[in-house]
């Protein structure tokens, strides 16, 4: 009760001014705290973790929508050639994160991809990452790439933030009881049928694909997953990586900030960079190019996007086609790093002081 009370308490101001997936920030910071003094319970049931990753898979499943990916049109090879460009940019930062001997490259990598923060948090420990050191610096790229963009924006883009502000147009969804009973049976069969082909975080991604596949194909029948579910899946999430924390890991997660901040800042910049050839090629302006290839902050992308006049369509079409490849991906990506950590490591003996206490008995990528 107290884990939940402060999580809630937490959780509303950071709200109000505009935190992203402001419960799961808040669940984290307080696991972590009742971690530290052993005032709260030592975990969070596996099941109740599994629950969480299907509710997060339906809720970004979701954000796909057949029209906006229309959008791309003919500019989507582009699109998705960037995307594939992003995600080597956050292996590559993520392996010169692993190189320090008190994180793992696995952990490293997933800690550093550009996309679905939240998702990747709920599905690290399954691939055998510590979901502690992923939490904490996902959420530190978060927080920079949404803390930069005005910033950005203004001084370097110049952009003209006096258009009006369009009505977002509202698509028709389905009542809440209807909304439910397809998410549990999405939960239910993408997690089954995930675990039965043996993919990796299948909890997550079983429901995320299937909800996927009724987005674009046309039968969601206006499919909206309750606002309270989705706080109570980050909360469930923020709560299994705040309550692994110790006193020795958290000094362990502070050494890595620096270095984390620098490889963030050197992905944001890199990423700018194939704005700039996005926006050639795709005849968008240079702001455009910016927020379509923007590493994170997907909310303050949009409000950028309208404030500024810009294709918001085609912006969040980008964003959801990176963020979807960064999810899928990183099973795949979490199996080659473990294969060539094993093949190339020159120092089998890198300390495992913070992966090794975040494991429990599931099965893992390698």
């Amino acid at each position: 009760m107290l884990l939940l009370a402060a999580s809630v308490a937490v959780t509303v101001p950071l709200t109000l001014v505009g935190v992203p997936s402001a419960a799961l920030f808040a669940a984290l910071a307080v696991g972590i705290v009742l971690a530290l003094t052993s005032a709260g319970p030592e975990r969070v049931p596996r099941k109740m973790g599994l629950a969480a990753q299907g509710v997060l898979g339906v809720y970004i499943g979701t954000m796909v929508q057949h029209d906006a990916l229309s959008q791309l049109g003919g500019d989507w090879p582009i699109v998705a050639a960037v995307a594939v460009g992003t995600l080597l940019l956050s292996v590559l930062a993520g392996a010169l994160l692993g190189l320090r001997r008190d994180v793992t490259p696995l952990t490293g990598s997933l800690a550093l991809v550009a996309g679905g923060a939240s998702g990747l948090v709920a599905i690290a420990r399954e691939l055998g990452g510590d979901d502690r050191v992923v939490a904490v610096v996902q959420y530190l790229r978060v927080a920079l790439v949404t803390a930069s963009m005005p910033i950005v924006v203004t001084v370097i883009y110049h952009a003209d933030r006096s258009h009006d502000v369009a009505a977002v147009t509202e698509t028709t969804s389905a009542p809440w009881y209807l909304s439910v009973a397809m998410m549990v049976g999405l939960v239910v069969v993408g997690s089954i049928g995930g675990r039965l082909i043996r993919l990796p975080g299948a909890g997550l991604l079983g429901p995320l694909a299937l909800t996927v596949a009724l987005e674009v194909s046309g039968y969601s029948f206006g499919l909206s997953v309750p606002m309270v579910l989705v706080q109570a899946g980050y909360l469930l999430i923020g709560w299994q990586a705040g309550l692994a924390f110790t006193r020795d890991s958290l000094r362990s997660v502070g050494r890595l900030l620096p270095a984390a901040v620098a490889l963030i800042v050197f992905i944001g910049v890199a990423t700018a960079g194939l704005g700039i050839v996005l926006a050639r090629v795709a005849g968008l302006t240079p702001l455009e190019g910016y927020l379509a290839t923007s590493p994170g902050g997907v909310y303050a992308v949009l409000a950028t996007a309208v404030e500024t006049g810009s294709n918001v369509t085609f912006v969040i079409a980008a964003q959801v086609v990176r963020i979807l490849l960064m999810l899928f991906a990183a099973p795949l990506m979490a199996r080659g790093v473990v294969w060539a950590s094993r093949k190339l490591s020159k120092d089998p003996g890198q300390s495992r002081e913070i992966t090794a206490e975040s494991r429990e008995p599931i099965r893992v990528a390698d």
